[in-house]
């Protein structure tokens, strides 16, 4: 082995994290093998067997490997293919999964807004940019930085209202002429955004662990609309294999990933499984998030960010719309960005969920 832990950088479990699935992707460690036990790893990196639980942890929670009872951690992940698992029909269902969202702190927000219009007065009357007030994009920039593993320029994030208006504006990106390949099922407006705006679409049966690999395999679609966290209604997250089959699937040649991460803030994972967009190099994938569930429903802003390669073309031929999401509201959610009450309010609501699991499990 040859695992270095450097405590002045970064908390111990994320470096030994890090370097094992890199490792587990690279394929030094091989499908079924077992990794090294607790006590020697943690005497390797000079930490403690807790550390290194919890290193594994992160790793079972994003399926790259599997505890074995008295027998160790074994790697589950394949990096030469996405598992062949059952199709649609077999899909245990997600008990009591919930499209509803605890609420966001009605007197944070309500601060917020006092606040944001003392200290702008008349500004919040003034004009957007086109891709949205900077104060925000420079706030969603910096969250997704800190949180997601995404790190792009400001020119890169576009705001709107709402999700369905974004995947609107994507069409218009990246053509009406592609097929749109959609999970089956999905939640029922993206479907119908493909519908209303006249493009083929082609839905994708969902396994127990994402898209269905020979459904995927034989599509003809060139753009793939997926919800890896958790697709709605279905429930299914997609694992670790399943994230890196998509993306091999985008490398072939003008095909695009438009990745939908609705709801992955509230994650009972103590970090939140890799984004499509950070794990890609390739330059093809387009993030997609709201904040409808996280804030409020009523507040219609939702953000995307594009690959680099698309900035120039974006501005070109879209560039010219107006921000649909009002100054003012785009600066109360800036703030509550900045000022750290939004990720208060997400750790909060994922450690209830932990301690609820907790007490589902006892």
């Amino acid at each position: 082995m040859k695992y270095k832990v450097d405590k002045s950088i970064r908390p111990a479990y994320l470096q030994i994290y890090r370097q094992i699935k890199d490792d587990i992707i690279n394929g030094n460690y091989a499908y079924s093998s077992k990794l090294p036990s607790k006590r020697l790893l943690a005497d390797e990196t000079e930490t403690s067997t807790v550390t290194v639980e919890h290193a594994y942890a992160l790793l079972c929670d994003e399926g790259y490997v599997e505890s074995r009872e008295r027998s160790g951690f074994f790697v589950i992940f394949r990096g030469s293919d996405g598992f062949a698992l059952p199709p649609t029909s077999e899909i245990r269902a997600v008990a009591n999964h919930s499209h509803s969202s605890p609420d966001f702190p009605f007197s944070v927000l309500a601060r917020t807004m006092r606040n944001v219009i003392s200290e702008l007065g008349d500004a919040i009357l003034e004009k957007s940019q086109n891709k949205g007030c900077p104060e925000l994009r420079l706030a969603i920039k910096h969250y997704l930085s800190r949180n997601r593993g995404i790190n792009v320029d400001l020119e890169q994030i576009v705001i709107g209202s709402g999700a369905e208006y974004l995947y609107g504006l994507i069409i218009e990106l990246l053509g009406r002429s592609r097929t749109y390949g959609i999970e089956y099922p999905s939640y029922k407006k993206i479907e119908q955004v493909y519908r209303a705006s006249e493009v083929a679409y082609d839905p994708l049966p969902l396994s127990a662990d994402g898209i269905d690999s020979a459904a995927l395999a034989g599509t003809s679609a060139s753009v793939l609309h997926t919800t890896p966290y958790r697709s709605f209604p279905s429930g299914v997250s997609a694992s670790a294999s399943k994230r890196h089959e998509y993306i091999r699937w985008s490398n072939a040649g003008g095909r695009y990933i438009i990745e939908d991460d609705f709801e992955s803030e509230f994650s009972v994972s103590t970090k939140p499984e890799d984004t499509l967009f950070a794990l890609s190099s390739g330059g093809n994938v387009i993030y997609l998030n709201t904040f409808s569930k996280t804030i409020s429903p009523s507040l219609r802003l939702g953000y995307m960010v594009l690959p680099q390669n698309l900035v120039a073309e974006f501005d070109a031929r879209l560039g010219f719309y107006s921000c649909t999401v009002p100054t003012f509201e785009q600066h109360v959610v800036a703030r509550l960005l900045a000022n750290g009450d939004f990720e208060r309010h997400i750790n909060k609501v994922r450690r209830d969920k932990r301690k609820e699991l907790a007490g589902d499990i006892k």
